[in-house]
């Protein structure tokens, strides 16, 4: 199955690239309906998207619908795939910035053109031969919310007090997140997306031991190195011996007050618009290496082969330009160098104070690094979470485990 989803990504994709452009209809075709896919179906960030829309057909009469197709996050780039190997080839689609080799070096993706006021950090994984071939609508630094009332409770000084002090680190955020799940029935800390299934989220914590997947350069695995091993032993131990972070098959729901932290991006401050808990956002914990910060982004592209490249084309520009951009802040961190600061993202953060968005947003875009991806990732993706599956057991040999990822993944990523 993993063989075959990858096979039908590549296929999906070289097939989008080796039928030639696409292109609108004309005024005799009647209407010109576009279709984006993404993967979120938060009610307020489809209310916005179609509130953009609405006023982009305001001008443009011979656009009819505009659609919004939400796709589950768990399965969204296999189904993507799946209906563009189908001939069911959205306008325009979110792409992961794990998938962003693949889409744009096969060259399925329009090129786009590129606004001087984007920070080139930001559009480096979009970018080939010089073109820009999808908007970096979402560049996301990841943060940890903070329930201060269970810790609190716990009897634990809040993470903005040992910031203050000079004290954030993993090693005292571990101790937090044991003191409040000791204490019943709430979690400690909660990787956002992790669920035992999402291991590229744990990049948000094992880039502070300074470790990475593999090279730099994409061909040699680095999941048996000494870095990522205290790193994945430090997530072992937080687990199993000191109960920090909720097991294999246990969920809770920090946005409930379930938890006393999740480490996730600022979009999902807007859950917490009727928390019933006092709460904080501070940056990540020092790590081993440092201070760092990573960088969660999507892409938005437009396909080639699309019913109506050229109108979707057009609509992206609309969608993002500055005015656009600014209102998508509220939930998505924009590109821009003229809106990354703290009294820009306040305005469309209100929930979020300056200080916080300028310590874990406009600083964490300023040193982040993006989270990695590769060609074929896909297959790369399932092959790691299969062979990390048996890293979540109590009596697990991490170094053995890990050591067992890299045989798996070295073949793939020489590829």
């Amino acid at each position: 199955m993993k063989t075959l989803t990858a096979a039908l990504s590549a296929a999906a994709l070289l097939a989008l690239a080796g039928c030639g452009g696409g292109g609108s209809s004309s005024a005799d075709d009647g209407p010109v309906d576009l279709r984006m896919t993404i993967w979120s179906a938060n009610a307020k960030h489809l209310a916005l998207f179609d509130q953009i829309a609405a006023g982009y057909k305001k001008d443009h009469p011979e656009v009819g619908k505009i659609t919004f197709e939400p796709i589950p996050f768990d399965s969204y780039t296999t189904t993507l795939t799946t209906q563009i190997g189908g001939g069911n080839v959205p306008d325009l689609a979110w792409i992961f910035e794990s998938s962003a080799p693949d889409f744009v070096t096969s060259g399925a993706l329009e090129p786009i053109d590129k606004d001087a006021d984007l920070v080139p950090s930001t559009t480096a994984n979009w970018e080939k031969d010089g073109k820009l071939y999808a908007y970096p609508f979402s560049t996301s630094p990841l943060g940890v919310f903070v329930n201060t009332d269970l810790v609190k409770a716990a009897g634990r000084p809040a993470p903005a007090e040992q910031i203050a002090a000079g004290t954030w680190t993993w090693d005292e955020a571990a101790k937090t997140a044991a003191a409040v799940q000791a204490r019943g029935s709430k979690g400690g800390l909660v990787v956002g997306d992790f669920d035992y299934k999402g291991w590229d989220t744990l990049n948000a914590v094992w880039a502070g031991w300074g470790a990475r997947p593999w090279s730099e350069d994409g061909k040699t695995c680095q999941f048996d190195q000494p870095a990522m091993a205290d790193a994945m032993t430090f997530l072992h131990k937080l687990v199993f011996t000191d109960k920090g972070m909720p097991g294999p098959g246990v969920t809770k729901d920090f946005f409930a007050g379930d938890s006393g932290m999740i480490l996730t991006q600022i979009s999902r401050a807007a859950l917490l618009e009727k928390a019933k808990f006092k709460w904080d956002l501070v940056p990540l914990p020092k790590g081993p290496a440092g201070d760092y910060s990573v960088v969660g982004q999507a892409g938005i592209g437009v396909f080639k082969r699309g019913k109506h490249a050229d109108a979707a084309k057009q609509f992206l520009a609309y969608f993002t330009n500055a005015e656009n951009s600014a209102k998508l802040a509220q939930f998505f961190p924009p590109p821009r160098k003229s809106q990354l600061n703290a009294a820009t993202l306040g305005k469309a953060n209100p929930l979020l104070k300056p200080a916080q968005l300028d310590s874990v947003v406009v600083q964490g875009i300023e040193r982040g690094t993006i989270k990695p991806s590769h060609t074929g990732y896909a297959e790369i993706q399932q092959t790691v979470r299969a062979s990390l599956d048996p890293l979540w057991k109590p009596d697990a040999d991490v170094k053995a485990v890990l050591a067992g990822v890299c045989s798996k993944i070295n073949p793939l990523l020489a590829k």
